[in-house]
């Protein structure tokens, strides 16, 4: 397998499973080029970093072997444009059914996730779910802090969207979210910079 010579050793493993599935150390070794133990001590790294994981592999003859593949995280770490996908779909949608009905799946998205969160706000006074809201942003990798500055005054950013590229042709999503944190909190909030619209993060201003 002919690798860039520009790779790190740890991208190059990393590109080889990508390709090739789980390997093993000695697999590993062959491809590289350079010894065990210096393979070793980089997929000690790696698995540290948790960027690959080990299984054993039972072998026709003899003890099984570890096999190393990628993890979640790994996979995350190479190009894949979802976004390009969706927004080609959506343009579909719209020119053969206009607009409203892709503002609709917008709502229903909306909608769907106030279900999904509403248990979570359950019994909480409103800071507990400005907090909450933000953990709950933060696993959906929007990169979210919160500063309360006053009793019932909070300001939420999100330093992330994961939607962006979407957001940026279908401003309607934005609306969704801004009226989806209005339902989970039960209160008032406003948006004043949005990254859809050039501005460097989003942010809410909550109020009770």
């Amino acid at each position: 397998m002919n690798q860039p010579k520009d790779l790190s050793t740890r991208n190059r493993i990393l590109q080889m499973m990508k390709t090739s599935g789980p390997l093993s150390t000695k697999e590993i070794t062959g491809q590289l080029g350079i010894t065990e133990m210096a393979v070793r001590r980089h997929l000690g790294t790696m698995e540290r970093d948790g960027l690959i994981e080990s299984k054993m592999v039972r072998q026709t003859l003899g003890r099984p072997t570890a096999v190393y593949g990628l993890t979640e995280l790994a996979e995350g770490m190479f190009p894949k444009k979802y976004h390009t996908l969706t927004l080609d779909l959506l343009g579909e949608l719209e020119q053969e059914c206009g607009e409203d009905t892709v503002n609709r799946l917008f709502d229903r998205r909306k909608e769907k996730l106030n279900r999904q969160y509403e248990a979570d706000m359950q019994g909480l006074d409103l800071p507990e779910k400005v907090r909450r809201l933000a953990e709950i942003q933060n696993e959906n990798g929007y990169m979210t802090e919160c500063e309360q500055q006053g009793d019932d005054h909070f300001v939420l950013m999100e330093h992330n969207c994961p939607i962006s590229q979407i957001a940026n042709q279908y401003n309607h999503a934005c609306d969704c979210e801004l009226k989806l944190f209005e339902s989970l909190l039960d209160a008032k909030v406003e948006r004043t910079e949005c990254l859809a619209q050039e501005g460097r993060k989003c942010v809410y201003v909550i109020k009770r």
